[in-house]
């Protein structure tokens, strides 16, 4: 169950994004995303219950086995290649691919979580919409200006990652506010790193390391900046490490701005022309990278994917099944690490006192922007006459 308080939503400006995962979620009949089976709200929080992946993900997968043989990689970044695809044909952006969000089912084959910065097309996912949404109630009520602080629908620029949250940095977090003290030295330094990006993922910081570098500077993107994101998680696979990672957030954006100048191959780690090839081609201006024009069909036909039937992968046995005790086993997904996590979010007793913090009161001004957020898949297939 994932559950979002309204204030905070309204707050970080991302009523949009909220709009936008609910949206792809119920959506969504596909093999490669988790499966949502209700959403619902209350006066204070929205509720998301989807199916339970036991296998962990991806970041568990990696902080295990360090690195992925070339094969390994083919089979996870081709099940990833259907999954965006699978994502991209219903309409939308996912912008916040990372191994924390590719989830591993009983099977050991992967599907796509964490939809809270995606975007589509449809008005609701874009954040002017709630702001003449609400600035229209504002007026007809007490004629007062209630508009987020921060206009910006996009993600944090470089030189405000500290001193501003905007649609970036949701509840995901994606846009680190807080350093990441990494010297890439040593195999034991780089798992420490990923050790600690598990407790990012559920606290105020985040990590821009796999984010297309026109999403920062504003310049208009397109379905392609998932692409990139393919080909950072496919570097990390057979290098060990993110290609971008720095000790700072800054600096890390620095280096994904000037990719053309940073991005480079270890010399002590060996890759085919075939796998080196394919990154690069995912690490380029968005102007040139492959699968810019010919979506995922283009990038299925690269060399490094040569022998994968893409019609029958997940009948395939993965190359790692989780070993489950039951169909609740959640071993696979380490909590040591998340021992300072809060169970409730800190904002949620304040907001519990009638005031959500931003200026809304009243639970008509408070539910407006998620009027029609309730979904059923259950009812949903009972008038399909599927159950």
């Amino acid at each position: 169950m994932k559950t979002l308080l309204k204030s905070e939503m309204y707050k970080r400006d991302q009523l949009a994004h909220v709009k936008a995962e609910r949206d792809v979620l119920a959506g969504a009949d596909s093999p490669w995303v988790v499966s949502l089976y209700y959403s619902f709200q209350d006066s204070t929080y929205l509720y998301l219950i989807m199916e339970f992946l036991p296998g962990g993900d991806l970041m568990t997968l990696l902080i295990k086995y360090d690195v992925f043989t070339e094969d390994i990689t083919r089979f996870y970044m081709a099940e990833c290649v259907l999954a965006i695809e699978a994502i991209h044909k219903l309409g939308f952006i996912h912008r916040d691919i990372k191994p924390d969000n590719i989830l591993v089912d009983e099977q050991g084959h992967i599907k796509f979580s964490d939809f809270g910065l995606s975007t589509g097309f449809h008005k609701t996912h874009d954040s002017n919409y709630y702001k003449k949404l609400l600035d229209k109630e504002s007026n007809s009520t007490d004629g007062s200006n209630n508009n987020n602080n921060n206009q910006n629908n996009n993600f944090l620029s470089p030189n405000s990652a500290n001193n501003a949250t905007g649609a970036g940095g949701g509840t995901r977090n994606s846009m680190m506010i807080d350093a990441i003290h990494l010297t890439i030295s040593n195999r034991q330094q780089i798992s420490t790193w990923r050790k600690s990006r598990r407790l990012m993922a559920y606290s105020t910081v985040g990590t821009p390391d796999y984010i297309a570098p026109e999403i920062f500077i504003h310049q208009g993107y397109g379905q392609e900046c998932d692409w990139w994101s393919l080909g950072a998680i496919m570097y990390e696979c057979l290098v060990g490490w993110p290609p971008f990672c720095s000790e700072t957030p800054q600096e890390t954006y620095r280096k994904i701005l000037n990719w053309h100048e940073t991005l480079q191959f270890p010399d002590e780690i060996h890759l085919s022309i075939e796998s080196e090839d394919l990154i690069r081609r995912l690490l380029t201006s968005s102007q040139n990278r492959l699968g810019r024009n010919g979506g995922a069909e283009e990038i299925k036909q690269h060399p490094f994917f040569k022998g994968v039937d893409w019609d029958a992968i997940r009948n395939f046995q993965a190359p790692f099944k989780p070993k489950l005790s039951s169909i609740t086993d959640t071993s696979h997904f380490p909590t040591e690490e998340l021992e300072q996590v809060p169970d409730t979010p800190a904002m949620a007793t304040q907001d519990g006192k009638g005031n959500n913090g931003n200026g809304f009161n009243g639970e008509l001004k408070t539910d407006l922007p998620f009027i029609g957020y309730t979904f059923s898949r259950f009812d949903m297939l009972t008038k399909k006459n599927a159950l």
